[in-house]
């Protein structure tokens, strides 16, 4: 592999680690837990790994434990740092025992589903530490869900003496884990299950786990390309630029991005959500703000759109819900694509139907087709930014034959999502997901199963760190899934009433009039820590004070 200068230079990064997992580890075990709602019904399914206890990381005495073989799976969208969790984890196992083997399941779970593995080794790992991507084994969108999954997987770990399992994933991937985890204390395996959490989009937070990785160098990425062409829009003076960035379930990386670069308007869809706007009241907002700065002889600006907007409209929100259920149906299914719009315009609500009429033909078919493997809408497939802006201009047409608008008006466009899904891994990234990976070690070490590693204190250097592990089981709760309720670790949204939204909400009307652009310019990895080792701001919001 022929490698740039860059990737020469990286690979001598030597992660750094919190004190706890330097040498020794101790464990302590706090309160039992409690899932965050649907108690009765997470512990109902969930008997075995229900309740269980948070635990921290101590500094102890170094000891070596009994050998053991462990498999790793890469589950989901690619983030940033993935290979260094599983670096993390390689030489946390050896540190605790030599002998001790990591297998990695090739193409994510379906990997251990048709017992399709590879031995890391040195040489593999050394390859990859400190790189973006998830090529060291690959990742897939399997779900672990059905018995024969899981039956599967039981032969493939007695046949290589796999005593756990790492799974490395979303929100869902880590249901999948805790799944998982049960079924095999129920079989009386002897398989451990821990999760890892990864995602850009940054929806998988909370009290616990203080922000997932790779999202802090995705949205250091996009914001440098918003940065370029904020910059490029005001040497120009003649585009507004609509950006969408990717964040199907929430609008942490818009956000984000926007306290970074200072956009002049940035969408947020959970605001969109509580206010109850409609796809006309988003379009007035924007045109308003179009209009202001052409009043003001500034015909240009930029736009930030999160991926996810159309789906927190509240008319849509609950159209989407009924075709979901829809979509469900035995027979719907094997329908070609026009006898299945045909066939939901034919079972939904009358209230449905008219909000499915009124969209663009667009829009409409791409609401009305097949869902991810998790059910949901393909929103990235929704060109929500050429949406807007063709709505905005048609406004501003009108205004302008009621001599209320004086300017002119050109949009580009853009959709930021693969540009930053394998960036290479800023410092911050580099040394949490090394930390992740070293906690899942230490996890499997002391025969924990359906935990997920985590890592606390983020805002403070990295040998300050917090690390530990939480039962899966308590961030879960009951979702609607494919027409059915399904137990699932809750998605995290952006809080109106958290420091973020408020430090943006505060300023946003300046930056919507004036221009306040920010460059954030590309990711450091050598210098001052004020360059190099910051964390986002919206972590660094949230941290505050606590």
């Amino acid at each position: 592999m022929k490698k740039s200068p860059l990737q020469l230079a990286r690979a001598s990064y030597q992660p750094k680690l919190p004190a706890s997992l330097q040498k020794g580890v101790v464990l302590t075990e706090g309160e039992p837990t409690e899932s965050v709602a649907n108690q009765a019904q997470i512990q109902q399914l969930f008997p075995n790994t229900y309740g269980m206890p948070l635990i921290r990381f101590e500094q102890g005495e170094d000891k070596e434990y009994p050998a053991v073989s462990v498999g790793v799976i890469l589950s989901g969208g690619q983030a940033p740092g993935g290979h260094n969790v599983v670096s993390g984890l390689y030489d946390g196992l050896k540190r605790l025992n030599p002998k001790n083997r990591l297998f990695g399941f090739l193409g994510g779970p379906q990997g251990l589903v048709d017992h399709k593995y590879v031995e890391l080794t040195d040489e593999i790992v050394d390859e990859y530490r400190n790189t973006g991507g998830f090529d060291i084994i690959g990742s897939g969108r399997t779900k672990l869900e059905e018995k024969y999954q899981f039956d599967r997987g039981i032969e493939i770990c007695k046949a290589l003496g796999i005593n756990a399992i790492v799974i490395i994933g979303g929100d869902d991937s880590n249901t999948n884990a805790c799944v998982l985890a049960e079924y095999y204390l129920q079989k009386e395996t002897g398989i451990q299950v821990i999760g890892c959490p990864k995602t850009i989009d940054g929806d998988l937070k909370n009290d616990q786990i203080e922000t997932s990785f790779g999202f802090d160098t995705a949205t250091k990425t996009y914001s440098e390309l918003i940065g370029n062409i904020e910059r490029d829009c005001n040497s120009a003076r003649k585009y507004w630029h609509f950006i969408k960035v990717m964040g199907r379930s929430a609008s942490h990386i818009a956000l984000e991005c926007a306290l970074q670069c200072q956009p002049n308007i940035c969408l947020v869809s959970e605001e969109v959500e509580a206010k109850e706007l409609s796809l006309d009241d988003v379009v007035e907002y924007i045109a308003n703000a179009v209009a202001v700065r052409a009043a003001n002889g500034l015909n240009y600006g930029t736009v930030i759109i999160p991926e996810g907007l159309i789906e927190f409209i509240p008319a849509i929100k609950k159209l989407i819900a009924q075709l979901n259920d829809v979509l469900a149906m035995p027979e719907a299914q094997n329908l070609g694509r026009s006898e299945q719009i045909d066939f939901v315009k034919h079972h939904i609500s009358d209230e449905n139907l008219a909000v499915f009429n009124s969209l663009p033909t667009s829009v409409a078919r791409q609401l009305a087709l097949d869902r991810d493997p998790h059910g949901n809408v393909q929103v990235s497939l929704i060109e929500t930014e050429k949406l807007l802006s063709s709505m905005v201009a048609a406004k501003l047409d009108k205004w302008k034959k009621e001599g209320k608008f004086v300017g002119k008006f050109s949009a580009l466009h853009h959709f930021f999502g693969y540009e930053g899904r394998c960036a290479a891994p800023s410092n911050f990234d580099a040394d949490y997901c090394y930390a992740l990976g070293t906690s899942a070690a230490q996890l499997i070490a002391n025969g924990k199963t359906g935990y997920m590693a985590i890592v606390k204190n983020t805002t403070a250097p990295a040998d300050q760190w917090v690390a530990g592990g939480v039962p899966i089981t308590m961030m879960m709760n009951m979702e609607r899934r494919n027409g059915e309720m399904k137990p699932v670790i809750r998605k995290a949204l952006v809080e109106l009433d958290g420091a973020p939204f408020k430090a943006f909400a505060a300023v946003r009307d300046v930056w919507a009039k004036e221009t306040c652009y920010v460059y954030p310019g590309p990711i450091q990895y050598w210098g001052p820590t004020e360059v190099c080792d910051q964390p986002t701001r919206t972590l660094a919001l949230e941290q505050e004070g606590k």
